[in-house]
């Protein structure tokens, strides 16, 4: 007979890893790598020059890795405050089902193949640009600012901003005001994003101590930030076609889901404060996910029409 004591279980249960391939997935945030994808397709279709369908296809496969790898990187830092919220106790590392540092160290080794393998199929500046941003949201957003201000999604958002940025930057080896505009599109979306979403977990972000706008200046001061950032957002959003890169379809498509942003944003701001469901703050933050995946697809469709147009497919 053999006897399996309480200690020697314990230990196999710390030396077996309860991990699954799903797991590995989810620490690489795949909703989050979805936007970045299209919003550095977007970037690098609409940039100008060319660029070979090979290396087009492992530039954004590094920008999707090195996304990836930021959220390796954040759940592994994270995981203390992760368990504590209920919108992220299960993730991997806050579960428990990967290490820590199983997680650290796949970010890392992670962060570097994409850099690497960006450098080589485009170019020196494309790559660096993509090391800065892993970086930025690692180091900068998660370790430096999200557990200190209230203006850690205003700052860090940066981070998110990048992708159409270094997509064109793989094609030209540079920036440009198209590929700034494209950044600020993003920069400005974040803040009323995830402050709709703070609103209604609020409770989530007090039991974790992050200070969030809600917690730290209140409901009221948060609606009216994420009104403020909403009018500044709308026409930013629109300059693509009026600085000439978008077509009028885009145009007439940013003017409209603009206006629905900034009806979704007021019937926010109205919103009581202490209001138990907060309907219009989930309807805002719903909507502002299909927004930026709606003007950032038809920027895509529309440039990759231009360009059959201009080598003669249609």
């Amino acid at each position: 007979m053999t006897f399996l004591d309480a200690t020697s279980t314990a230990s196999a249960s710390e030396r077996v890893s309860l991990a699954e391939p799903r797991d590995f997935l989810a620490l690489l945030k795949p909703r989050v790598m979805s936007l970045v994808v299209l919003t550095a397709i977007t970037g690098l279709v609409i940039a100008p020059g060319h660029l070979h369908p090979t290396l087009a296809f492992i530039a954004i496969l590094s920008i999707a890795m090195g996304a990836g790898a930021s959220g390796a990187l954040n759940m592994w830092y994270d995981a203390d405050i992760d368990r504590l919220m209920t919108r992220t106790a299960q993730r991997p590392v806050a579960a428990g089902r990967i290490a820590p540092e199983t997680a650290l160290g796949f970010g890392v080794g992670l962060s570097c193949l994409s850099v690497m393998m960006l450098g080589l199929a485009t170019n020196w500046f494309a790559a660096t640009l993509l090391a800065f941003t892993i970086f930025f949201y690692a180091v900068i957003y998660t370790m430096g600012l999200k557990r200190r201000t209230p203006q850690n999604i205003v700052i860090g958002g940066a981070a998110g901003a990048f992708p159409p940025m270094i997509g064109w930057a793989a094609v030209t080896g540079g920036v440009a005001v198209e590929s700034i505009v494209l950044f600020l599109i993003i920069f400005l979306w974040t803040p009323p994003h995830f402050w709709a979403l703070a609103l209604f977990k609020l409770k989530d972000y007090g039991s974790a101590g992050v200070p969030m706008l809600p917690n730290v200046a209140g409901e009221r001061a948060t609606r009216i930030q994420i009104f403020v950032y909403s009018l500044i957002l709308v026409p930013v959003a629109v300059a693509p076609w009026l600085l000439g890169f978008a077509g009028p379809v885009y145009g007439i498509a940013a003017i409209v889901l603009g206006a629905n942003f900034l009806r979704h944003a007021y019937a926010t701001l109205k919103m009581a404060d202490g209001d138990p469901r907060m309907v219009p703050a989930k309807k805002l933050f719903a909507f502002s996910i299909f927004y930026l995946f709606g003007l950032f697809a038809i920027l895509l469709v529309e440039g990759l029409v231009d360009g059959m147009v201009t080598t003669g497919g249609l």
